[in-house]
């Protein structure tokens, strides 16, 4: 009843238009700091006059003097019934509920979390997750997560790459607050440039996104929402240290400068300038690199007049050497002319990035109207990398802006809801690939309408279209669907199709062959992108999520099948031990992804999260249909988590463990290298377990110590022909599992409120 009291607010507002309007915001306390809780139900007791509140934790509402309760509720928390006396600005904060009976998968205080009533499948992902594990970046927040699969991109440059569905990061749009963020020159990097204490929350949505964010998700929607200078600490300190001698520090400065205006300093600086070969291959385990990253943040909200903005001002340089033990820059860049003292030629890499982001976000909600909003958004950036890998040069210039308009309403009553809008993007890239220079400008102009529907029951629909003008891809539509139905209680059966198109920045997303001696062919096709076709293709999903309890302890149990088919697909081959291929698809190429995910709250404080993946991820090369290489087809993750209890602990203890088993992963071809340089067709299966401790002193200092892989597993020979690596047999691209072996961490957080 309270749904349908909910749901109806606007249309009862129809009739209130001329009154006055409450304003406010909901908050949750996570780990010493409030932050805003979307979603929220807001509402006058006795009454169908209510919101639900924005993803910043806002809410708008009529105001007259004889509703004098507001109740505030939400899954997962205690429900508060507030008196107002007077028209006010209401700044609430709700605390967790003893019940278990949530949609809460793994901690009372909903550290991650799946709804039940929105039409897509999403995963909220709160702040109190990401400290599971040190967390250092972006790449490092999912170690936790089965949804999201991270694993090293090769053997010597140490980055973290992620798959969704058995597909690279490509195929997923990764935004920072709804804005396309990781694309273009920074897949390979990006996502280790955003740090993880600025992460506010993320959100992860399986198959076919929203057209609002644009037509080139095809797996899945990555979108992270960052720390906000009104709800984050007011100082902030992160010291992080490993024994791998890895240091990082970051600090978060906020100040209210009025009562509309604040603003965030946040700085994070990352270095590791030790040398490590625990294989004893001639080569660095992890690269010797230095990160600096600056973001002014500003945010002015004036609640009376119904507007919220923000602006984003970033500065990012990040440097890296790797390559073999011995290399000295100075004198061994770009040549296989100079000898170490035992003879050898040496080998080695550099990769250094420069990047300035300013975005800026503008929010409008009609205070008369509080149902009609105005949002427009902004990005640029432009990225410089200037980078080598043994003989082979790789520079990239990427100059990219974006912009959004989104104008939200309804028809006829709050369970008809539309966006609709604008969008324009521009990118311009100048990448230089050893003596050959790859110049080109893609624009596009877009509209699109999304339709969400609600019939306060049991259904919930989301369809969306948008349509395209692209300079190199032409005219194009983008349909996406997403529905859910509730068959029975505390149950939610989805179902969603949605097609994607993106260019293939086939050198920015594969800088991992130029660690190789691969000679690299573009079989040209005649298309408008180096010569190939966009990537197109369609992504269909079925998911089954049933709570329930077991035991008299609240469980949850999750079943989904995604399968992507790619009517068109810029194929990697490297199915040739000596060459790498780029081709467009002829014939078929599809993923199917199955997850089974299991969540129980063993006993209180006590949660556990286990999941089981297969993956059929085939393609028809030159040389078949073949199984992707590296991708495990079946995967098990288990995550247990357990905090002493707050309530009669000052200083509670938090410990947590994540155990993850890859089946064997499929090699490329090496039957035509020598014998001493074949590998066999499979990998070994490969099982890492990560451990953490926290122990919280106080709201405002915590420690933690942890343990990355403390089983101390370890790839033998991950590089291929490593003692002659300017030979033709040379690759560091076949890694399944860990390099370096165990590593072990500490560090310190301290906030001041």
């Amino acid at each position: 009843m309270k749904k349908y009291l909910i749901v109806n607010f606007l249309l009862a507002s129809l009739f209130v238009t001329a009154q006055e309007q409450l304003k406010g915001v909901v908050l949750e306390s996570s780990s010493s700091k409030e932050i805003p809780l979307p979603g929220a139900n807001v509402y006058w007791l006795d009454s169908s006059v209510g919101a639900i509140t924005n993803d910043d934790g806002t809410f708008s509402l009529p105001y007259k003097f004889s509703f004098n309760k507001l109740v505030i509720s939400y899954v997962g928390f205690k429900t508060d019934t507030i008196t107002v006396t007077k028209n006010r600005y209401i700044r609430h904060v709700l605390q967790p509920s003893d019940e278990l009976d949530t949609v809460t998968l793994t901690s009372r205080k909903k550290a991650t979390a799946r709804s039940y009533l929105k039409a897509e499948n999403t995963l909220f992902v709160s702040s109190d997750e990401l400290l599971k594990a040190a967390c250092c970046n972006l790449s490092e927040s999912f170690e936790t997560n089965p949804s999201i699969d991270v694993n090293f991109a090769d053997a010597v440059s140490g980055t973290k790459q992620i798959k969704m569905l058995g597909l690279r990061s490509p195929y997923i749009l990764i935004a920072t607050e709804n804005i396309p963020a990781i694309r273009g020159a920074s897949q390979a990097y990006g996502l280790s440039f955003i740090p993880g204490t600025w992460v506010e929350s993320i959100q992860i949505t399986k198959g076919a996104g929203s057209v609002v964010n644009g037509f080139e998700s095809i797996a899945g929607q990555i979108n992270t929402e960052l720390v906000k200078p009104t709800t984050d600490a007011t100082f902030f300190l992160n010291f992080y240290g490993a024994s791998s001698e890895r240091l990082e520090l970051n600090t978060h400065f906020n100040t209210r400068l009025s009562d509309k205006w604040s603003t965030g300093l946040y700085i994070h600086g990352d270095t590791h300038q030790q040398i490590h070969d625990v294989n004893d291959d001639g080569f660095l385990d992890m690269p010797l690199f230095n990160q600096i990253n600056v973001m002014n943040r500003w945010q002015y909200t004036n609640p009376e007049k119904g507007v919220v903005s923000f602006i984003n001002v970033r500065y990012l340089y990040d440097e890296k050497q790797t390559g073999e033990v011995s290399f000295n820059p100075d004198t061994d860049k770009l040549t296989n002319s100079t000898f170490a003292q035992n003879g050898a030629q040496i080998w080695g890499s550099e990769i250094d990035t420069e990047r300035v982001d300013i975005t800026t976000k503008l929010g409008y909600v009609n205070p008369e109207i509080p149902y009609q909003s105005l949002g427009f958004q902004t990005a640029f950036s432009h990225h410089r990398q200037d980078s080598y890998f043994g003989l082979n040069v790789y520079d990239i210039v990427h100059n990219s802006f974006y912009s959004n308009l989104v104008y939200n309403s309804i028809i006829s009553d709050s369970r008809h809801k539309v966006k609709t809008g604008v969008s324009f993007t521009y990118d311009r890239y100048t990448e230089l690939v050893n003596t050959s220079t790859f110049k080109r400008t893609e624009n596009s102009v877009g509209a699109f309408f999304e339709y969400w529907y609600d019939n306060l029951d049991k259904l919930t629909l989301t369809a969306g279209i948008r349509a395209d003008q692209h300079n190199r891809l032409g005219f194009f539509i983008t349909p996406r669907l997403h529905l859910r139905y509730t068959p029975w209680a505390k149950s939610a059966l989805r179902a969603s199709i949605g097609r994607g198109i993106k260019s293939a920045n086939i050198f920015a997303e594969n800088q991992n062959l130029f660690s190789s001696s691969r000679q690299i062919n573009i079989l040209n096709s005649g298309g408008k992108i180096y010569g190939l076709n966009p990537e197109i293709a369609w992504n269909y999903g079925l998911s089954y999520l049933q709570g329930f309890n077991l035991f008299g302890r609240a469980a949850d149990i999750t079943l989904d099948f995604y399968r992507t088919d790619f009517q068109n697909q810029v194929v990697v081959d490297w199915e040739n031990p000596f060459e790498i291929n780029f081709y467009n698809l002829d014939g078929e190429s599809y993923a199917n992804s199955f997850q089974l995910e299991f969540n129980y709250n063993v006993f209180k404080n006590f949660d556990l999260r286990t999941a089981y993946k297969y993956y059929d991820v085939k393609t028809d090369y030159n040389a078949g249909k073949l199984q992707k290489p590296l991708i495990p087809q079946q995967r098990f993750f288990a995550n247990a988590s357990y905090e002493t209890d707050s309530a009669a602990n000052a200083s509670p203890w938090k410990f947590d463990a994540s155990f993850n088993w890859l089946d064997s992963q499929r090699f490329p071809s090496t039957n035509l290298s020598a014998p001493q340089f074949q590998l066999d067709a499979f990998s070994p299966t490969v099982a890492t377990l990560n451990l953490q401790v926290t122990k919280v002193f106080s709201p405002k200092f915590e420690l933690y110590l942890g343990g990355e892989n403390v089983t101390n597993v370890r790839q033998p020979n991950p590089i291929i022909s490593s003692d002659n690596p300017f030979g033709a047999n040379f690759d560091s691209n076949f890694v399944y599992g860990p390099i370096f072996g165990r590593l072990y961490y500490a560090g310190l957080r301290y906030r001041i409120n």
